[in-house]
């Protein structure tokens, strides 16, 4: 009498389960708020708001030195000019304006 051994059926849902688990966690490993997907976002967020900084930086010292130049500790003359002429429209006695 030779018995075949066959799988009962607690063996099956015990290996449906721990599949749907390992496919579960995958997932979740890839796209979920924490995944890969997430990860490789974030990054492309931080590089492009560091882009943003940067720039915002080199925006300032350029104000920074504007308004250094047009103190009163330091006067710089072609500066001053530069605004006079475009701020009030002035003009020098020597200059021709053409239109």
């Amino acid at each position: 009498m030779t018995r075949s051994y066959r799988p009962g059926l607690g063996a099956f849902i015990f290996f449906s389960i721990a599949f749907m688990l390992g496919v579960y966690f995958t997932f979740a490993a890839v796209q979920g708020d924490y995944g890969l997907f997430r990860r490789v976002e974030i990054a492309a967020e931080r590089d492009a708001l560091s882009r943003d900084l940067m720039q915002l930086n080199d925006e300032i010292a350029q104000m920074e030195n504007l308004t250094r130049r047009l103190s009163d500790t330091y006067l710089d003359l072609d500066l001053l000019d530069q605004q006079a002429r475009s701020v009030l429209g002035m003009i020098r006695a020597d200059e021709i304006v053409i239109r």
